[in-house]
């Protein structure tokens, strides 16, 4: 078996989980769940960053003590994609002794390498993103961008690692590793930042101003910027595992440039350790045109609407709504439109068909089919179609046209419904009448079986859930499952079975 490594972005413990959140680690179980049906090994990392001036401070107003509050606030991360069933196989923090003991051995590797050096640093500094700023970071006005919150004047020593020293080899790099970054117009964005010269990268924080991090082992009055900490979780989750390089980190584009483009790969490649694979850079969602804010009144709740409408229709809708690497916008109408035209009316709608008829007309008792005639043959053509369009758009991460390609297939069977017609065939005493029953009554159960195969890294309990009712259990390997056969002859159905009905409010989610 092929091992694959994916993780997502550890998730910044001041504040609680949202939308955005929740799509990155349904997004990155999507991959790894397909990735383990086409048969790697996969290795699934996520987790929280939880070291910082912020989560200091927040802990200070709260009045309880920085390991309190991160313990509070990670367990409700934690909690939100354990409901959202994400299978990930290991959930790092960054307080954890194999973590901060990996991020110790490697500053002082570099330290003793002469990577590290203490200088002065005088200039401007944001709380806000607990980073320092730069002259050309400010608007023409002379002000400073608003996403920099307050900004101060600061003096004092610091600790620096050489980045610049590294800009040539990394531009080059990137020159010579097309594929690094996912889509690939951010890899030219990357490339584009690198034309201006790099500064030295500060590394630390002095303990009198924050003390909440892991302290330098080479100095015990300082602790570790945040982001040299918290990069390294995806190395010190596996560093003893020999899973390194990962395959893929996925992440947002807000932290692209410059913490995992440009500080990431050069600070592996300075303590001798090769980069990521690649980077899958996914967008954000939109309300209005403008990335949602807690600040505005404007995220969305993911377990509201998880409790309203069920886990998986949430999965599908962000899966089928948005194009990996793109923004998309979120609205409550528009996800109503996919869960009533898509979820109820289509694939809903193939479920209580086929169990209510088959109930019906035989028994419960799914048929053989006979000989396929043109719409059996029609149908079946288009699922060969279907299932290698689906293949190749999840080979390169296009879930949302592979899906949309599953729902016209699924369409094109309740269409082959209507052309047969059971209902009329199941009043007729003719011989030739009851062998196209039987035909028709396998055909849509065999076609249902093969589509929930391609939404089960998207619907597990759905199609869990469908697999049951077919009184089907899928076979070990999946490669198998997405042949037409007549493995579902003679299986026992249930009665009825109802996966997506509609809200008695629908409306916008708490």
């Amino acid at each position: 078996m092929k091992s694959f490594y994916i993780t997502t972005a550890i998730d910044y413990v001041n504040g609680s989980p949202h939308l955005g959140h929740a799509y990155e680690k349904v997004l990155t179980d999507v991959i790894a769940r397909y990735r383990r049906q086409r048969g790697d090994q996969v290795h699934f990392l996520t987790g929280t960053d939880e070291h910082g001036q912020k989560v200091q401070a927040s802990a200070r107003r709260q009045g309880i003590e920085p390991k309190a509050y991160v313990d509070t606030t990670a367990a409700e991360f934690r909690a939100l994609y354990d409901r959202l069933e994400v299978s990930y196989d290991d959930f790092i923090r960054t307080t954890e002794p194999r973590h901060k003991d990996v991020v110790r051995s490697i500053l002082q590797k570099l330290y003793d390498q002469g990577e590290i050096y203490r200088a002065e640093y005088r200039g401007f500094y944001s709380t806000r993103q607990e980073q320092f700023l730069q002259e050309k970071d400010r608007l023409p006005d002379g002000s400073w961008p608003e996403i920099f919150g307050e900004v101060t004047e600061i003096v004092e020593p610091n600790y620096f690692f050489k980045l610049r020293a590294y800009q040539d080899w990394l531009i080059d790099y990137l020159k010579t590793h097309e594929d690094f970054i996912f889509p690939k117009f951010r890899h030219k964005q990357v490339l584009e930042f690198l034309k201006e010269p790099l500064n030295d990268l500060c590394i630390s924080r002095p303990k009198d101003r924050l003390e909440w991090g892991i302290p330098l082992p080479f100095d015990e009055g300082y602790v570790t910027y945040v982001w040299f900490d918290a990069l390294l979780n995806y190395y010190s989750a596996v560093a003893d595992k020999g899973l390194w390089p990962a395959d893929f980190n996925v992440i947002g584009k807000d932290i692209l440039v410059p913490p995992h483009a440009v500080y990431w790969p050069i600070m592996l490649h300075a303590a001798g350790l090769p980069p990521p694979k690649a980077l899958l850079v996914h967008g954000w969602w939109l309300q209005s045109g403008a990335k949602m804010s807690k600040s505005t009144g404007e995220a969305v709740n993911p377990l509201a609407l998880v409790d309203q409408f069920g886990v998986d229709a949430f999965r599908y809708f962000l899966i089928r709504e948005m194009n990996v690497g793109q923004d998309s916008e979120f609205t409550v109408g528009q996800f109503m439109v996919r869960y009533n035209s898509e979820l109820a009316n289509n694939l809903g709608n193939l479920v209580n068909r086929t169990l209510n008829m088959t109930t019906r007309f035989s028994g419960g008792q799914l048929p053989p089919a006979g000989p396929p005639e043109d719409p059996e043959r029609a149908l079946q053509g288009l699922w060969l179609k279907t299932r290698d369009e689906a293949l190749a758009l999840n080979e390169g991460f296009q879930f949302h046209t592979a899906l949309e390609r599953t729902m016209v297939f699924l369409t094109e069977t309740n269409a082959y419904i209507e052309q047969r017609a059971p209902w009329k065939l199941g009043k007729s005493a003719e011989p030739r009448d009851q062998a196209l029953l039987q035909t028709s009554l396998a055909t849509m159960a065999e076609a249902l079986r093969l589509a929930v195969a391609l939404l089960q890294h998207v619907m597990p309990s759905t199609a869990r859930r469908i697999n049951s009712v077919l009184g089907y259990t899928p076979g070990p390997t999946w490669a198998e499952e997405l042949h037409w056969g007549g493995r579902l002859a003679g299986a026992k159905v249930a009665a009825s079975l109802v996966l997506f009905p509609r809200p008695e409010k629908p409306g916008k989610p708490a």
